[in-house]
């Protein structure tokens, strides 16, 4: 039985690990990570399905990510699994304050119900010129990455609670090392390309809100769910700092409820930050790691930033492929030494 590792335990991490023990039964799949939910990126992130490109990764690529992604979830979204994972449909507004280059983004298509507003309803928003209505998914994600680990475990899957300091230290235990670390990947893997943007939300109890808003340049939002409202945000790049600061989220709060002025009324639950895994594309590649004679198999899948929740079945899949193919090559290489 082929054993595959993968390192992480955050989304990315969770959704592969899910994937690979679904579609390939005959492996034994272990995720070995630090840390896991409640303490991950992805406990941060709103999880509302609304992607962003990535400049060094082609548009078809995302697109086909992404309608994977919003399919998967839809399903789920319409079965009685919904309540549980956390996932639910999502309609709200984009708005802009100068008309954006693309009326109709790469992804207008694959959500539900995608045109342009009314002037009626841009009378909401005085100072925006233009905005775009849509409904889409949103994942809560304390119950969302909590629901993918039940399910992997009740495939057989393994979870081992540690950190992983050299991967080479896997050598020998697994056949193929699946890379999820995030932001882990600079140290782990050498990748300097690859840094954090810190995120700061707020959580608050606006129950009354139905309707996302955002920013069409994805500074300020509200995105409703269903415990609480997320209110965001934040992007400071190379700031690798985890603690909330106060200012941050007394302007978090004005700027939203400039855009909501109902929020004025909402009470603050909690203070939330996260560090974003950025690059210029999401890594999602074969690598065979040598040392000293030996190889050591490995599966890049991680830099989703902070887009990670668009994308993650679609690149989940796409690294379960690699793997298979991977398991292949493998086979035959050692069919062939012992002819």
């Amino acid at each position: 039985m082929p054993k595959i590792a993968i390192i992480g335990g955050g989304l990315v991490g969770l959704s592969t690990a899910l994937c690979l023990s679904e579609s390939l039964p005959q492996c034994s799949v272990t995720i070995i990570s630090e840390t896991f939910s409640p303490n991950t990126t992805g406990d941060v992130a709103a999880g509302c399905l609304i992607p962003h490109a990535y400049p060094d990764t082609s548009l078809q690529q995302q697109k086909e990510w992404f309608k994977e992604t919003f399919d998967h979830l839809l399903k789920i979204a319409n079965s009685p699994e919904a309540s549980t994972a956390g996932i639910s449909l999502l309609s709200g507004w984009q708005i802009y304050k100068t008309s954006p280059k693309e009326i109709y983004p790469f992804w207008s298509d694959l959500v539900l119900g995608f045109r342009t507003m009314t002037d009626a309803e841009l009378a909401k928003f005085p100072g925006y010129s233009f905005g775009q209505a849509f409904t889409t998914l949103k994942c809560q994600s304390s119950l969302y990455l909590a629901w993918m680990k039940k399910r992997f475990q009740n495939h057989g899957g393994l979870v081992h609670r540690e950190k992983v300091i050299n991967v080479w230290d896997l050598h020998g235990k697994y056949d193929v090392i699946v890379n999820c670390s995030g932001i882990g990947s600079r140290n782990l893997f050498d990748d300097l390309s690859i840094y954090p943007v810190k995120g700061q939300v707020l959580q608050v109890h606006a129950p009354w809100l139905k309707h996302f808003i955002r920013d069409g340049d994805g500074s300020t939002y509200i995105y409703p769910g269903i415990s609480s409202t997320t209110l965001g945000g934040t992007r400071e790049k190379h700031d690798w700092t985890l603690s909330p600061d106060a200012k941050t989220s007394k302007e978090i709060f004005e700027r939203c409820c400039s855009l909501e002025p109902s929020l004025q009324g909402s009470r603050v639950i909690e203070e939330k930050v996260g560090l974003r895994p950025v690059r210029s594309a999401i890594r999602l590649e074969k690598e065979i790691m040598i040392k000293n004679g030996h190889q050591l198999p490995v599966i890049h899948n991680y830099g989703h930033g902070g887009g990670g929740f668009s994308v993650h079945i679609g690149t989940a899949k796409t690294a379960s492929r690699l793997v298979k193919e991977l398991l292949v090559d493998l086979r035959y290489i050692q069919t062939k030494s012992k002819l």
